[in-house]
């Protein structure tokens, strides 16, 4: 049973996932060497403790959770394996992240020639603070102590013995949610490049009402996160290049994603909700940058 759980990183899911763990009895550690202030202080207010190294965190911690943008996901295992070299530990690296199952392998890979235990997994669902929210699907050989969370806060569900079925399932999954989020944010910014967006707005809440709520809802908030998720949907190409379907798709989505991260409302943070913009903001703020980009 895990009594020490190391978080990388404690940003805006993987503080609320250490939280949740504190709440329910274990220790919670991290390294905060190269993080952000914003990061440090989210880490501060759920309770986790910052060691000093990362060879003391392998030391002290059970179980290792990396939950982090996909393109740092290999570096941070390169850097847990590297300290792992010098300890002596049966310490389990859990990889949270929205990576490709081939990445999940070369991951794994990086983590076991060194002594460690590797389990497969992915987060499905927005930062658990409501039970039942959340799900944590794990694959691997090694779940057991993975599994052991459920005890602790976490919905942990296993699909098998294989390296790569947890992070296939969060790749398709999130196909379907942000690669929509994408589509709808350029077909409404081509609307109002081709001076059709109250005509097509209008359109759209009488015969697609529920999908415009959501746009209405969910698109003001997506600039904050553009910037993770351009890797996101890179990992998701090579996922589907890799069974020999098109990876034109997400790749797009990914574009749609850049253009967004070039604008001022991908600095605003998560937590400035007061300074998001309206639907209708959002989106002629995109024409306009896009109309200057291509002037």
């Amino acid at each position: 049973m895990p009594r020490t759980v190391g978080i990388l990183s404690p940003g805006d899911m993987g503080h609320t996932v250490g939280d949740v763990l504190r709440q329910n009895g274990l220790r919670v550690v991290t390294c905060l060497e190269g993080r952000s202030p914003r990061t440090r202080e989210l880490a501060r207010k759920a309770g986790i403790v910052n060691l000093p190294t990362y060879q003391t965190l392998i030391t002290e911690a059970d179980l290792i959770l990396s939950i982090m943008v996909p393109a740092q996901a290999t570096s941070a295992a390169e850097t847990v394996a590297e300290a792992l070299q010098k300890v002596d530990t049966d310490m389990t690296y859990v990889d949270c992240n929205a990576i490709a199952p081939q990445t999940a392998h070369r991951i794994g890979e990086t983590i076991t020639s060194v002594g460690g235990n590797f389990v497969d997994a992915s987060i499905i669902g927005p930062p658990p603070r409501t039970p039942g929210a959340t799900r944590f699907y794990a694959s691997g050989p090694e779940i057991t102590s993975f599994l052991e969370l459920k005890e602790y806060g976490l919905d942990v569900r296993p699909l098998g013995d294989e390296i790569g079925l947890a992070s296939a399932i969060k790749m398709c999954y999130a196909s379907l949610t942000k690669g929509l989020t994408a589509l709808c944010t350029e077909l409404l910014t081509a609307a109002e490049l081709l001076g059709v967006s109250e005509a097509l707005a209008e359109e759209f809440q009488l015969s697609q009402s529920v999908l415009y709520e959501r746009m209405e809802r969910g698109l003001p908030g997506m600039p904050t996160k553009a910037r993770r998720w351009i890797g996101e949907m890179e990992e998701i190409s090579d996922t589907f290049a890799d069974v020999g379907l098109t990876p034109n798709i997400l790749t797009g989505a990914a574009d749609m994603y850049r253009l967004v991260s070039s604008t001022h409302l991908a600095d605003l943070s998560p937590e400035a909700r007061d300074q998001f913009p309206t639907l209708r903001e959002l989106i002629t703020t995109l024409a306009e940058h896009n109309s200057k980009k291509n002037g």
